[in-house]
């Protein structure tokens, strides 16, 4: 039996960080995403969300951590991903991204696994899908 046979439907993982400010201005530099809600106290104070927000992207990454080191775990592509932001994350915040394993594609290695991000709170503020190929061994290049 292969690794991808090992992976069961309702199979979950999870990854937990606190963000931090050094955080938030690293994925500034990486992205190139300045956004004044982002990095301007003043400016996102006078905005609906009352303070600086983090990049909903760099929040969206936390998925990529599970899928890419837990679950499905190394061997895994990203193919696609649908995402839902539900509400704003804030510099120190605690977020837990999961994910499911909803479905298996066997003939193709695909997996569609239904992920989202929480907050300390256990408020959700990221809701999607992904579908990935999952080979770990090597099996559809051969």
């Amino acid at each position: 039996m292969n690794r991808f046979d090992e992976i069961k439907i309702g199979d979950k993982a999870s990854f937990t960080k606190t963000i931090s400010e050094t955080d938030l201005y690293l994925f500034c530099g990486i992205s190139g995403d300045f956004n004044p809600l982002h990095i301007d106290k003043m400016y996102a104070s006078k905005s609906l969300f009352k303070g600086r927000i983090v990049h909903g992207m760099l929040v969206a990454s936390f998925i990529s951590n599970v899928l890419g080191m837990k679950l499905p775990g190394p061997g895994t592509i990203y193919i696609s991903q649908n995402l839902k932001f539900i509400a704003p994350v804030y510099v120190g915040d605690t977020i837990t991204a999961y994910v499911e394993v909803l479905e298996k594609i066997y003939e193709k290695h695909h997996i569609i696994l239904r992920t989202c991000c929480l907050n300390q709170r256990d408020q959700l503020v990221i809701d999607g899908t992904a579908k990935v190929l999952f080979d770990p061994d090597n099996t559809l290049n051969k």
